[in-house]
């Protein structure tokens, strides 16, 4: 009888040793992704990977602060737009120079600044239809009110008014070519995928 009693507590004491080094090892780990004591983690809303550019949307996020509520938003709002409208015209520029690289045809170097002019107009007219994916408000200590928001476009929303744009321009529509134009667009916004 004294042997099943010393059993269990031989297997309990055991149990318990190999516990140690796991909690210790628990406790380092803990220690280590706290913040020193000089800092404050701070939680940004409207922000993270589900509010990065992707292979589908070109996203940007912001935030605004005023006293007043409204103005708070309409900062927040255009501060991501301005993001949003310099992501999409840098990935836009990209893909028209990587379009002529491969393009040799008389008089490139005139339609490449035509495509961007044209690309400039086309994103300007887009942001109109921008879709909000994410808004918070929140009030301050102070009495300001800070807005943060995440909007997206679509990267085919840009593609189909590029399409339509250059085919009212009867000298860029004899030589543009939709296809080899989407690809390049798509294999730009792939280049998206864990950049951000």
């Amino acid at each position: 009888m004294k042997k099943r009693v010393i059993q269990p507590l031989f297997l309990l004491l055991v149990a318990a040793l190999l516990m140690v080094p796991t909690m210790q090892s628990c406790k380092s780990k803990a220690a280590a992704q706290k913040a020193p004591e000089d800092e404050v983690l701070i939680q940004t809303y409207c922000s993270g990977p589900e509010y990065f550019t992707n292979a589908e949307y070109f996203r940007a996020n912001s935030l605004g602060e005023s006293t007043d509520q409204v103005m708070s938003k309409k900062k927040a709002l255009s501060n991501a737009k301005a993001e949003l409208a310099g992501s999409i015209e840098t990935t836009v520029k990209a893909v028209i120079d990587n379009y002529f690289s491969s393009y040799s045809a008389n008089g490139a170097m005139e339609d490449k600044s035509r495509y961007e002019g044209l690309s400039r107009e086309v994103i300007q007219q887009k942001l109109n239809g921008i879709k909000t994916i994410c808004e918070k408000q929140t009030k301050t200590k102070t009495g300001s009110y800070k807005t943060y928001v995440a909007i997206e476009l679509a990267g085919d929303e840009i593609l189909n008014a590029m399409n339509d744009r250059l085919s009212k321009d009867t000298k860029l529509e004899i030589d543009f070519q939709y296809d080899k134009f989407k690809k390049e667009l798509e294999k730009e916004m792939e280049n998206y995928k864990g950049n951000n």
